[in-house]
């Protein structure tokens, strides 16, 4: 038994689109988010949790809080309005305030330059489908290193690319029937290639990795056909987003299932020299639950000749708890998921999401009393423990999320954070912060290492 190492980078998360607020303001250009219909009975992104002008009393509390990091995301479109061209100097000096906040307090800043927010400028130009949004991704990415790489030591590229190409109606301001989901995802994939690069190249003491979200898929049953459409689910889900940024190539079995599936992917030579130019330091990944899948002829990518290509259908593990929102809780998988991304990538790992979305009540006395919350954090963090203890080299740990913010389809119904933020779908209320159970909680785990979770 070893322990979380000296300076695990106990932290916590956000990003800008659901917590900043202020979406038009300061010469902020609208992106994706703001251009989009919210889902029914859920506020816009206008507002959020006002962090925009409330960032130094909300990093005075993640002090207080214990942090030693704290995860956020550029708003790219607050730096470069429409994407490209010239710099907003009130975008820019916004993160710089808010990194030397973060430092001043001690917090290691952890930047993702990328989280579901495209500039509708570049949406509007036919969006990630568009090879020219590539070279937009590098410039914003060569910006933000000249802005902040004095100060900013580790990057996050592109936050759930997995989810942005399995669930991209949720993150493009256009029309999803004339999207072309996989060219989109590749140009992607060269994006962060390119952005590796030039972080390498200009910040040669920073680090920089990916962040999908990864959920190690296992067969319902030990059939020889649930365990085939489970190893074509995993790569098709997780593993050729971290193919493409560790080896620079595609997953075979994911190659196979997306041409027979008739999606559009064109792949040239110089493509592939670009993907592998572009190295991680390290791989972040969001975790929150595994999935399960069995063979349905239905839902199964079948040949004429009987041959399964994959992957299935996802169903809900009877051996598991589930969630307000059906999500499965399975502690034991996150070790499962650590170990097994370990041993097929072999680089440092940090988690930048894992966390419990709740009907979180404001009782008398301003008191959230969160107990669900902590024991899903503590099952989390012992199993995390357990697969450093095992040789896994896990460097940081940043649950989603530090405060509460507009979750994507349930708004401020659905909290997950420390703090809690005094306001609800239908007002803004005064947006008071107090601190929930789980605050002092996560607190007495940091003070310790992740020694004490009781």
């Amino acid at each position: 038994m070893t322990g979380f190492p000296n300076g695990f980078l106990w932290g916590a998360a956000s990003s800008a689109y659901q917590v900043e607020g202020a979406a038009l303001t300061d010469g902020k250009g609208p992106s994706v988010q703001d251009i989009k219909t919210p889902p029914e009975g859920t506020p816009d992104f206008s507002v959020c949790s006002d962090h925009y002008h409330r960032f130094r009393e909300d990093v005075a509390l993640f002090a207080e809080l214990g942090l030693k990091a704290y995860r956020f995301s550029i708003a790219w479109s607050r730096i470069l309005p429409t994407g490209t061209g010239a710099a907003n100097p009130a975008g820019v000096q916004f993160y710089s305030d808010l990194i030397d906040a973060c430092l001043e307090h001690g917090i290691e800043p952890i930047v993702t330059m990328y989280h579901f927010d495209l500039p509708a400028a570049l949406d509007a130009t036919g969006g990630w489908g568009n090879p020219a949004t590539v070279d937009a991704f590098e410039e914003f990415a060569r910006t933000i290193f000249a802005a902040y790489g004095d100060r900013v030591k580790h990057w996050l590229t592109i936050n759930e690319q997995n989810m942005m190409t399995i669930h991209a109606e949720f993150v493009i301001g256009g029309n999803l029937a004339d999207y072309p989901v996989y060219q989109a995802n590749h140009h992607m994939l060269l994006a962060q290639a390119k952005a590796m690069a030039a972080c390498h190249e200009m910040l040669p003491q920073a680090l920089i990795g990916p962040a999908p979200n990864i959920s190690y898929t296992m067969p319902l049953e030990t059939s020889p056909e649930d365990v085939l459409c489970a190893q074509y689910a995993n790569a098709i889900r997780n593993w050729l987003y971290l193919d493409a940024a560790v080896f620079g190539r595609y997953n075979t079995l994911a190659l196979d299932w997306i041409r027979r599936s008739g999606y559009e992917l064109t792949i040239t030579d110089e493509d592939l020299a670009v993907l592998a130019a572009g190295k991680p330091d390290f791989i972040a990944f969001n975790y929150y639950n595994t999935e399960t899948v069995t063979y349905d002829p239905a839902g199964a990518l079948v040949g004429e000749d009987g041959v399964i290509h994959g992957p299935g259908k996802v169903v809900l593990n009877p051996r598991f708890p589930i969630t307000d929102w059906n999500w499965p809780i399975d502690p034991l998988g996150f070790r499962t998921t650590l170990q097994e991304i370990h041993s097929r990538y072999n680089l440092p790992m940090i988690v930048t999401e894992n966390g419990l979305g709740a009907y979180d009540k404001l009782e008398e006395g301003n008191v959230v009393n969160d107990d669900y919350r902590i024991t899903y954090l503590r099952d989390h963090i012992a199993a995390m423990r357990q697969a450093v203890d095992s040789g896994v080299p896990v460097f940081g740990y940043n649950p989603w999320s530090v405060m509460d913010l507009i979750s994507t389809h349930e708004g401020f119904l659905k909290r997950y954070g420390f703090i809690y933020v005094n306001r609800n779908n239908d007002s803004e209320l005064d947006l008071a912060r107090y601190k929930k159970k789980s605050f002092f909680w996560y607190r007495s785990v940091i003070d310790s290492n992740g020694a004490d979770l009781a």
